[in-house]
């Protein structure tokens, strides 16, 4: 049986809406965003598990959750079997070592004001790991092993003085400069330019085998998440609707909403045609969702139940659930 390393079960966080001065004495008045709503899954050790849907679907908020950034309204986050979702920030601390982000937008997560060598030793002087010139040689080999020559000139650098892929490749290096055993990458090359992003993704596979990393990688991109991911799970509206191997997903997508993302990846040969699903519609206000199935007002196949119940996941295959009523009598 393979170890899990994250363990996240029937997760929930509501942000309350921000309202009026007279509004926020009147609790019958309350309203919330209901960003992360009930979801339950597993990230096994050295897998590279996706989390795939539309922007608003509430990617970004599970991995703040997982990182503990955010504390959820309900729900247990469990990493390497030990609970963490109500721990402390001092009591949080062992864990930020072995838990790292990598985030989407590259120039805003480095201090404009930081040099780059400053901005991979800090995370080395808040753990109290090694000394100045230990840190300094740590920070340098991280340059070089992302691929940053010569480290040197580039420790010296501000992040204004870099590319955007250059940059990117700094929030890789920081993140991987405690040696992780865990990392959360959230749209980790959107930033990039599409020239650079193979080259990217490439270096973080690298990476992998060299750190022995566990990744939860997020995007909306399907197409990048074939390219780099061993399973997935597909999340709309808060919720998650399909979960599946790489295989199980791109070769019998079951859900509605799987089968559109997947006719919306572009296929590299002009002859080839494909039957879009394209979805009806808008994605639905996340303060008032619909009842039932959250996605049946965009699906063509809606059906009376869709409405009333909200499917529940469901096996269909030995690795490969799914939440709709389409597949009840399987």
């Amino acid at each position: 049986m393979e170890s899990l390393i994250v363990e996240v079960k029937n997760l929930v966080k509501y942000f309350e809406v921000k309202r009026d001065f007279l509004s926020r004495f009147n609790p019958k008045t309350k309203q919330f965003v209901r960003a992360v709503d009930d979801i339950t899954f597993s990230i096994n050790k050295n897998e590279i598990f996706g989390l795939i849907g539309e922007s608003g679907s509430g990617k970004t908020t599970t991995g703040k959750l997982i990182l503990n950034i955010l504390k959820p309204t309900s729900g247990k986050i469990i990493f390497e079997g030990n609970e963490i979702e109500n721990l402390k920030p001092h009591q949080m601390k062992p864990y930020r070592r072995k838990m790292q982000v990598i985030f989407q937008d590259p120039y805003a997560s480095l201090n404009p004001r930081m040099k780059i060598g400053k901005a991979l030793t800090q995370p080395l002087e808040i753990h109290k790991i090694g000394d100045k010139i230990s840190r300094k040689d740590q920070a340098l080999h991280m340059l070089e092993s992302v691929g940053l020559t010569p480290p040197e000139l580039v420790f010296s650098k501000y992040p204004h003085q870099l590319s955007g892929g250059q940059r990117q490749r700094v929030v890789i290096a920081r993140a991987l400069i405690l040696k992780p055993d865990f990392i959360i990458a959230d749209e980790p090359i959107a930033m990039a330019d599409v020239s650079i992003r193979v080259l990217l993704l490439e270096l973080m596979m690298k990476l992998k085998e060299e750190f022995d990393l566990t990744y939860l990688f997020i995007t909306h991109d399907l197409a990048t998440a074939k390219y780099i991911c061993n399973r997935f799970a597909i999340m709309y509206l808060g919720k998650i609707v399909e979960i599946g191997t790489l295989k199980e997903v791109y070769k019998n997508p079951l859900h509605p909403y799987t089968k559109a993302l997947l006719s919306a990846v572009p296929v590299p040969d002009p002859k080839a045609r494909k039957v879009k699903e394209i979805p009806e519609g808008e994605i639905p206000n996340p303060i008032n969702p619909p009842p039932g199935c959250r996605f049946h007002p965009r699906c063509k196949y809606r059906m009376k139940i869709c409405s009333i119940e909200e499917p529940q996941l469901k096996p269909v295959e030995k690795e490969h659930q799914v939440a709709c009523f389409l597949y009840k009598d399987r």
